[in-house]
């Protein structure tokens, strides 16, 4: 399952953002409320959603200004990819938000709007935060 997020546009140049992006200590702020028992260093987080568990997640891919992809790490409940693509446009950064996910399909008709409100809410609050 692919979706989509919105695209949002970043008062800040790909490369503050993309340094904000890459350490996980600043990500917190950018998770929902239903995220609960934050842990993180600079390359792995580990928290937990009501209802799935505990999740644990690492950089999959970093593309120095240009793209984030965050995923599992190791076994959890969920087999997923975060993706935020950068770029820039007259001084500023356009993102954008995917989540892949492989889920049976009884599955991903459930996580479909939750899994698009996360993805929205991150960029939103990427927005808010730069």
């Amino acid at each position: 399952m692919d979706i989509k997020g919105k695209q949002v546009i970043i008062n800040k140049n790909p490369q503050q953002v993309y340094e904000f992006l890459a350490d996980f200590n600043n990500i917190k702020g950018l998770m929902p409320e239903q995220v609960q028992d934050w842990e993180s260093d600079k390359e792995t987080c580990s928290f937990k959603i009501s209802g799935i568990g505990k999740i644990k997640m690492k950089y999959l891919n970093k593309q120095p200004y240009s793209l984030i992809e965050m995923g599992p790490d190791g076994s959890g409940p969920l087999n997923f990819a975060l993706k935020i693509n950068l770029k820039e446009q007259d001084g500023k950064t356009v993102a954008e938000g995917n989540i892949y996910a492989d889920l049976n399909p009884m599955l991903a008709m459930m996580a479909k709007r939750p899994l698009e409100n996360l993805m929205n809410e991150i960029t939103s609050k990427l927005q808010g935060k730069l």
